[in-house]
């Protein structure tokens, strides 16, 4: 954008610092007319709009759910190359021609540049968001508004990432903003060093000493997450700084990109341009990102930049300065603000799943024409109004006042969440198993009495039963992916009592922890929780992040030593059968031999073991699916022979236990009706808190049943051999 000249001559500056033709905001479609370099340099850089229009259609067609470009999301770090190069060419231009850089012109810019339409994405997704998503989530995405308007939504994105249950939520229709985010947390502190940089140093050359080391820190770290913290690598500005940085140190070398021979610069244009193509269309959800595969998208967007300015005609840039590119780019940030909030609320509104493809895709391109008229009506209007161009203060004034205004609503809007619409009152689930002479009959005729409504008494509420965990999470007991030392004792039930349970698994045996509990409070059993998240207890090494689970089996193995040398009288095992084992071979027959393993290392002496089987997986998240279709719940249920996602595992566990004498409970006649419909809703109680995790009330709930199968098998001396 035009930058203001100050009243006073500039300073002399050392004639190793460059004067560059770069003079644009590095924010994704900055549409305002270049002001005259220094030297009076070359004007707008066509390709760089081209270059903007293939990133933000390759995020687009990869949100929308293109198979073709499933790796669209590089996209983003083109941008972040893109936002580096120009907004250094913007500082060191003004250094240049006025000898200091305004970091008060410089916020200002950003602020004017990227809040007025921010805070109108923000507003209108708020609204759309209350009206269509549902009553479930809109704490959460209030939040994030919140985070979005001050932007730090990417640190609450990389912590949200590294919860285990949260990998089946539906996306924040915020989810976007965490890229501007890493751009305005990279933006706070580049320009103070660069400042520092160009007072210290003369020669242009000592100026990326500080930009490499910050770029080689964050790239570190960025692989190092990428192994340990997939979703901080993602959405955390700590691994991402290097990409910004890369076109940082493009601009300190732009005086020289024009001395490139231009057959060089034509193959370097065309080369990046194709490096960020095959990372579109050959990268998908599977591939470790960023790591070190993001150096091909982002060393192609330097390659562009840098081919770009001496390739001519015979460049990338005759195609990416072709008009309708041009145009796209212009529009490139009001587009890629527009067009994830409609993928998820236009399906939602229309009555469709999240996965309806053609209608994301249609949403998505409809974006165009919102970011049109932002750009016209709502961005320049105000960016480049005589009243905030005249002085920073007021255009810092206007950041924050919009930013302030956003977080507001999204406060306020929050205090009123929608409702969510029911049925009538259902019988209470857990009162008619508790009081039931034969618990297990009246869970059977509840389960064959399909409510299809919502009740209006449901208990725990929606909330409730999706965002409370049992004190196995909130004391720390269940492990997360990288754990594998327990620090908590984990000791439940009645812990003075001289006999001894333990509960041995992942999240699918610590999901019985409510019902096991109470059993163990009333019979004087002390209840040992040993659980760590996908972590099988067969002897098996399963995939996790793209290679071995290793903290799994380092758990394991540690885990299994210490209940050997307890000797409890019982161990319950459980675990999910969804995984993948990591390496060749048969998955069903490597887990039964490994489940058997593990049987004949626990079962000695007086320990006996109990194998609960894998429970029946909804549709889909259960709770959302409930919330979405209020009054037609029977769509969300799933038919018992559809229900197990691993039958050839669950037979090869029931096998191994059959070898080593183990006991087995099938857990699907108490979630599934005898005519085989696994409900959402059995009376006033939702059955799953998730996809694949049973809700802690139902559990509760079936603590008679789960009390009455134990006491048969083992007694409640546990002293009992069942068979025997």
């Amino acid at each position: 954008m035009p930058v203001r000249r100050l009243a006073h001559a500039p300073r002399p500056t050392s004639p190793d610092v460059p004067s560059l033709p770069q003079p644009r905001d590095g924010a994704p479609g900055d549409h305002g007319k270049r002001p005259p370099s220094a030297a009076g340099g070359a004007g707008l850089r066509l390709d760089i709009q081209g270059l903007r229009a293939v990133a933000v259609t390759l995020v687009v067609l990869g949100h929308s759910g293109v198979s073709s470009v499933a790796g669209g999301y590089v996209g983003v770090d083109v941008f972040f190359v893109i936002s580096g190069f120009l907004i250094t060419s913007l500082m060191l231009r003004e250094w240049t021609r006025e000898g200091r850089i305004s970091l008060g012109r410089f916020y200002a810019r950003r602020a004017l540049r990227l809040l007025p339409a921010s805070t109108l994405v923000v507003l209108a997704t708020l609204a759309g968001s209350w009206l269509f998503l549902g009553p479930l989530r809109f704490a959460d995405y209030a939040k994030d508004a919140v985070a979005s308007a001050w932007y730090v939504v990417n640190f609450r994105l990389a912590e949200a990432g590294t919860d285990y249950f949260n990998t089946d939520v539906p996306p924040s229709p915020f989810q976007h903003f965490w890229s501007l985010a890493v751009e305005e947390q990279f933006y706070l502190i580049w320009p103070i060093v660069l400042i520092v940089a160009l007072k210290l140093f003369r020669r242009r050359v000592l100026l990326a000493v500080p930009l490499l080391a910050l770029a080689a820190a964050s790239f570190a770290l960025n692989l190092h997450l990428t192994e340990t913290s997939p979703s901080w690598a993602y959405f955390g500005s700590q691994g991402r700084i290097w990409e910004l940085a890369v076109g940082a140190l493009l601009a300190l070398a732009a005086h020289r990109l024009d001395a490139i021979p231009r057959p060089v610069a034509a193959v370097l244009s065309w080369a990046g341009l194709a490096a960020v193509g095959y990372a579109a269309v050959t990268f998908d959800e599977s591939t470790r990102f960023p790591g070190h595969n993001a150096v091909i998208p982002v060393l192609g967007a330097a390659a562009v930049l840098a081919g770009g300015a001496a390739a001519g005609r015979y460049g990338a840039g005759a195609v990416l300065s072709l008009r309708p590119a041009v145009w796209i780019g212009g529009i490139s940030y009001a587009w890629y603000l527009w067009h994830w909030p409609l993928i998820v609320i236009v399906p939602a509104a229309a009555g469709f799943g999240e996965h309806e493809g053609p209608l994301r895709l249609t949403a998505a391109l409809g974006g165009i024409v919102l970011a049109w008229g932002t750009l016209h009506l709502v961005e320049n209007p105000m960016r480049f109004h005589r009243v905030f161009k005249a002085r920073a203060a007021r255009g810092l004034s206007l950041g924050l006042g919009l930013s302030a205004v956003a977080a507001a609503a999204a406060v306020f809007a929050a205090q009123f969440p929608p409702a969510l619409d029911g049925g009538g009152a259902r019988q209470d689930t857990k009162e008619t198993l508790a009081t039931a002479s034969d618990p297990r009959a009246a869970l059977t005729e509840l389960l064959e009495q399909r409510v299809e409504k919502l009740p209006s008494n449901l208990e725990p509420s929606m909330r409730d039963t999706a965002y409370k965990r049992s004190e196995v999470y909130t004391d720390d007991c269940a492990l997360t992916m990288t754990g594998t030392v327990q620090t908590q004792p984990c000791l439940y039930g009645d812990t003075t009592a001289d006999r001894t349970v333990v509960l041995f698994g992942d999240s699918h045996v610590a999901q019985w922890f409510p019902a096991l509990d109470a059993i163990a409070r009333k019979h004087h059993w002390r209840l040992y929780s040993f659980t760590k998240n996908a972590c099988k207890v067969s002897q098996i090494t399963i995939e996790y992040n793209g290679g071995p689970y290793s903290t799994c089996d380092d758990w394991r193995a540690v885990t299994l030593d210490k209940i050997r040398g307890m000797e409890p009288e019982l161990v319950i095992t459980s675990s999910s059968n969804s995984a993948k084992l990591y390496g060749d071979g048969d998955m069903a027959q490597e887990w039964g031999k490994g489940q058997a393993e593990t049987y004949r290392m626990l079962q000695q002496g007086r320990t006996r073991v109990l194998t609960l089987l894998d429970t029946p997986w909804p549709r889909n998240n259960a709770v959302d699916c409930a919330v979405a279709h209020p009054e037609s719940l029977g769509s969300c249920a799933r038919d018992r022979a559809d229900a197990d996602p691993a039958p050839e595992v669950t037979e090869a566990i029931r096998a191994a236990a059959a070898a080593e004498d183990v006991a087995t409970i099938d857990p699907y006649d108490w979630v599934c009706a005898p005519s085989g419909n696994c409900p959402v809703v059995v009376g006033n109680t939702m059955v799953y808190r998730d996809y694949g995790h049973l809700a802690d009330g139902f559990v509760e709930a079936l603590t008679p049943v789960v009390e009455d199968e134990l006491l048969r098998l083992f007694g409640a001396d546990l002293s009992r051999r069942p068979g025997a």
